[in-house]
């Protein structure tokens, strides 16, 4: 969505049509004039020894660090690599129903701590008041 290369460089000629790529990230196309499916490339994928040490640049972006080791890439699908979906919308990892029950219980407590507050106040107003 933000227009960034890709490394290795997969050029996409001008009217080509169909672009698509596969499960193992080879990227298909029909060129202008052609009716057959022309390959394009081939798409990898990289892993690290420990990818909870990459470096959060923002935008779904990483960096190499000394934590996360050297990079390791590869072909999706080989090697323990994840495989790729074309066409595909990620779902939400949020449970919609989990999540709104957790609020109305946060709610519910906060309302309770309120009234014990009320409750705390109107003990101590009539203690003031009586003695």
């Amino acid at each position: 969505s933000q227009g960034l290369p890709l490394q290795p460089e997969i050029d996409v000629p001008a009217g080509a049509t169909n672009v698509a790529f596969g499960e193992d990230g080879t990227v298909t196309a029909i060129l202008p004039g052609d009716s057959d499916v022309t390959e394009l490339g081939q798409l990898t994928l990289v892993n690290f020894a420990n990818p909870a040490g990459l470096s959060a640049e923002g935008d779904n972006l990483y960096l190499e660090t000394a934590a996360s080791g050297q990079p390791t890439e590869g072909v999706p699908g080989e090697d323990g690599l994840g495989t790729l979906q074309d066409n595909a919308l990620e779902g939400s990892n949020v449970d919609i129903v989990n999540e709104m029950v957790a609020m109305i219980t946060v709610q519910r407590a906060y309302e309770m701590n309120a009234k014990m507050v009320s409750a705390a106040d109107d003990m101590l107003q009539y203690i003031s008041q009586t003695l």
